[in-house]
C-alpha cells in the first residue's frame, strides 16, 4: 500500500501581540507601534473619547521589544531588540503595555477556530501551530483558504500560512508571504522557491551559524545544499553539519505531536548577536524574564505545574550545556520558574558568549496534585 504523501501546515499569526492590540486600538493601524512597555505605557483615554498614547522616544530603561507592527519593523524595530537602542531607530513609535490576558484569549480562539476543521495540530506556543492535513477533506490551497477564514471570522485577526509535505518547509513558507499569506510547496518546487532564500530562513540556524557559513562562502539555502559535507563536519562537527545538510535539502521527518499529555514544554531564544554574561547581563535578564513569563502563560493555558525546570544554553562554538533542577514542590508561576532557571545558571560555566538561552518546564502535573510551596532564594543570576 502507497502511503498518503503528507499535508503539514504551519499557521503563524501575523504580528499577533500586535495585532490584538490594534482591535482595540484602531486608531494606531498604519502607524510604527511597539509592544513591551510597562504600566506607565498604558494609554490614556481622553475627555473626548480618545486616547493619549506612550512614544517610544520616551521611554527609559532596560526592558526589550517583545513584537512590533510590520511598520516598526520597516524602521529596523524587531523583537527582542532593547527598546533604548530602538528609540534611535523609531523615536515616534508608539508604545504600549503587554497584555497577556488578551493575548490568551485570541490563542485559544483561533486554535478552537483551526480544530473545527482540523483537529490533528501541534501547539507551538500562544501564535503558531503545526497541523496535520493529511486526512482532512479538500484541495490544499481551497483548504487553507478555509482555515483562514476560520481564524479571521473568530478572531479579526489575519494568519500566514505555509503548507509543504513536512514542518521545516513549512516553518519556511509561512513567513514568504507576510503578512496574510498562503504558500503551497512540493519537494519538486525546493530549487526554484526555497534555494534562493539566504540560510538564516532555516530554524535552527541562528546568527552565529550564519556569520560561520558565510564565511565559507556559503549564503543561500541552495549553496548550502551543494556545500561539501566534509567541509561543513570540519566547521561545525558531524551531527550538526549533517542536519544542515538534510534541512537544505528540505529533508525532514518528524512528525505532528497531537498528543494531549505533554511531556515537556519549553521557551528558547536564538539572540541577534551573541551575549556576555557579564557584558551584557542587563539584557540577558530582561531575555530570561520573558522566556520565563511565556513559560509560565503556556502552563496555565495547558493547565500544568512542573517538577523540573531546565535551561538550555548554546554558546559561541555551537556547544550546548543543560543544566536542570527538581523541586521539592511543583511551580508554575512565573517568579518560580525565574528562580529556579538562576539556580540552573549557577551551575554552568559563563566565560564564553551565549547565542541562544532556553528555559523548560518537565515533570508536568496537573495543579492541587501536590501542596504549593515556594521556591527557595538563593541569590540570583542574570539579575
Amino acid at each position: 500500500m502507497v502511503e498518503e504523501p503528507r499535508r503539514i501546515a504551519h499557521l503563524d499569526m501575523d504580528a499577533f501581540y500586535a495585532s490584538v492590540e490594534l482591535l482595540r486600538y484602531p486608531e494606531l493601524r498604519g502607524l510604527p507601534v511597539v509592544i513591551g512597555g510597562g504600566r506607565d505605557a498604558q494609554p490614556v483615554l481622553q475627555a473626548d473619547g480618545s486616547h493619549s498614547f506612550s512614544r517610544l522616544r520616551d521611554y527609559v530603561g532596560r526592558g526589550v521589544i517583545t513584537t512590533a507592527t510590520y511598520e516598526a519593523r520597516a524602521l529596523g524595530v524587531g523583537s527582542a531588540m532593547g527598546m533604548m537602542k530602538a528609540a534611535k531607530l523609531a523615536p515616534d513609535a508608539i508604545l504600549l503595555p503587554v497584555n497577556f490576558d488578551a493575548y490568551r484569549q485570541m490563542s485559544r480562539l483561533f486554535k478552537n477556530a483551526v480544530a473545527a476543521i482540523a483537529p490533528d495540530f501541534e501547539d507551538r506556543g500562544i501564535d503558531e501551530i503545526y497541523i496535520d492535513l493529511t486526512h482532512v477533506e479538500g484541495e490544499t490551497h481551497a483548504l487553507a483558504r478555509r482555515i483562514k477564514q476560520a481564524v479571521r471570522d473568530a478572531t479579526g485577526l489575519s494568519c500566514s500560512i505555509g503548507v509543504t509535505p513536512n514542518k521545516l518547509l513549512s516553518k519556511i513558507c509561512s513567513d514568504l508571504d507576510k503578512p496574510d499569506g498562503l504558500t503551497v510547496l512540493g519537494y519538486e518546487d525546493i530549487p526554484a522557491r526555497i534555494w534562493p532564500l539566504g540560510v538564516r530562513k532555516i530554524n535552527g540556524i541562528g546568527p552565529k551559524a550564519t556569520e560561520k557559513l558565510a564565511a565559507l562562502g556559503i549564503a543561500t539555502i541552495g549553496q548550502l545544499a551543494a556545500a561539501d559535507a566534509g567541509l561543513l563536519q570540519d566547521h561545525f562537527g558531524a551531527h550538526y553539519a549533517g542536519w544542515l545538510a538534510d534541512a537544505a535539502r528540505g529533508i525532514d521527518h518528524r512528525a505532528i505531536s497531537t498528543s494531549s499529555e505533554s511531556k515537556s514544554i519549553s521557551r528558547e531564544t536564538t539572540f541577534e548577536r551573541d551575549l556576555h554574561a557579564r557584558q551584557d547581563r542587563s539584557a540577558l535578564s530582561s531575555i530570561l524574564t520573558k522566556l520565563c513569563d511565556r513559560l509560565a502563560d503556556d502552563l496555565k493555558r495547558k493547565g500544568y505545574v512542573s517538577r523540573t525546570i531546565s535551561i538550555k544554553l548554546r554558546f559561541d562554538d555551537f556547544q550546548i550545556v543543560s543544566r536542570n533542577v527538581t523541586l521539592p514542590r511543583p511551580v508554575a508561576d512565573a517568579d518560580g520558574i525565574l528562580q529556579a532557571a538562576r539556580e540552573c545558571l549557577k551551575r554552568v560555566p559563563l566565560q564564553r558568549r551565549l547565542r541562544l538561552l532556553g528555559v523548560r518546564a518537565s515533570t508536568l502535573e496537573p495543579p492541587g496534585a501536590s501542596p504549593q510551596a515556594a521556591v527557595p532564594r538563593q541569590g540570583e543570576l542574570f539579575a
